[in-house]
């Protein structure tokens, strides 16, 4: 047997020293797509930004059903939207947000399994890694791939 370790590279930036980059901005659409969602009944509200290479911005958010499967979540909802649309422009970056009782959460949010395997396929998929920035009220962590969100991602 051998023991081995997995690191997970990722910047995380206190909101007081956030860089411009471009990202407030997304933040910004996020948290204005995450009043958006659909969620009577988990009152969890989730944004997401998604920027392409080409400068173009798609937002999206959660979708709530009764038949509680049949929800998607936020992420999903926008990548499934950019690579039915926009197959051939590459992902720059994803942000997330997310919103509860109207207000945003202190700390980031991340991603769940189902997205985060969604997340490292539209990665695959385009031949390039993307941008992942996981924003909270208080913190702000961004990851160069989804690769890193998902290490142990489903293969066959």
């Amino acid at each position: 047997m051998q023991s081995k370790e997995i690191r997970i590279p990722y910047d995380e930036y206190d909101i007081s020293e956030f860089p411009g980059t471009g990202v407030a901005e997304l933040i910004n659409q996020a948290l204005v797509a995450a009043d958006r969602a659909y969620a009577p009944y988990s009152g969890f509200h989730v944004g997401v930004a998604i920027e392409l290479n080409d400068g173009q911005i798609f937002t999206s958010n959660n979708q709530e059903n009764k038949a509680y499967p049949s929800g998607l979540c936020a992420e999903r909802v926008g990548l499934f939207f950019v690579q039915a649309n926009y197959p051939d422009i590459p992902i720059k970056r994803m942000v997330l947000v997310a919103k509860h009782n109207g207000k945003q959460t202190d700390a980031p949010v991340y991603p769940c399994g189902a997205c985060r395997q969604v997340m490292v396929e539209s990665a695959e998929r385009q031949e390039k890694p993307y941008e992942i920035w996981m924003a909270g009220k208080n913190r702000v962590l961004r990851m160069d791939t989804p690769d890193y969100l998902l290490p142990l991602k489903f293969l066959f």
